[in-house]
């Protein structure tokens, strides 16, 4: 199993950014546009369709809501499906986390932690991805190399980040 993290520190208040993050917009907002990523549809914990999740005020993706994006990195090639699920969600006075896995997609494991954590000024927000290539020992192989392609759009998540909270 390989793993990718990053973090930053904002000057947003803790309550904002662990907000902002917490909602589908906060999704939308931070990947970019060259991946050209679609949200198809969002399933809350019940399993039934929560389209009040797609609403330009969209409500808090809770534990067990599941979303279905598609991309296509660079307009090339065919739309590529992906199935995420919440499958933890913490949140206490002065830190907050929430971990995606996902359920469908490109690769055989892959589970991302959002960790948030009030500081005197601003928070620091940090990502951790926990994943595996398929291909058997091929993707084994080749699994360092997949930080090519993480790094780029980590960046682009945490620099829009600090655009929108200041950077600390």
């Amino acid at each position: 199993m390989e793993t990718f993290e990053r973090e930053t520190h904002v000057d947003g208040s803790f309550a904002e950014v662990w907000d902002f993050h917490s909602r589908v917009s906060g999704l939308t907002g931070l990947t970019p546009d060259w991946t050209n990523m679609t949200v198809e549809s969002i399933r809350g914990p019940d399993g039934e369709p929560a389209p009040d999740l797609l609403e330009p005020d969209p409500g808090i993706l809770t534990t067990g809501c599941e979303i279905d994006i598609t991309v296509r990195p660079f307009g090339v090639g065919p739309r590529q499906s992906w199935t995420s699920r919440i499958v933890a969600r913490e949140e206490g006075d002065r830190t907050a986390f929430f971990r995606d896995e996902m359920v469908a997609g490109p690769f055989d494991h892959w589970i991302h932690s959002h960790y948030f954590y009030a500081e005197d000024r601003g928070t620091k927000v940090r990502d951790r991805i926990e994943y595996r290539l398929p291909g058997g020992d091929l993707g084994r192989f080749a699994g360092p190399v997949a930080v090519i392609g993480f790094e780029p759009m980590f960046r682009y998540r945490h620099r829009e980040t600090e655009r929108l909270f200041g950077r600390r």
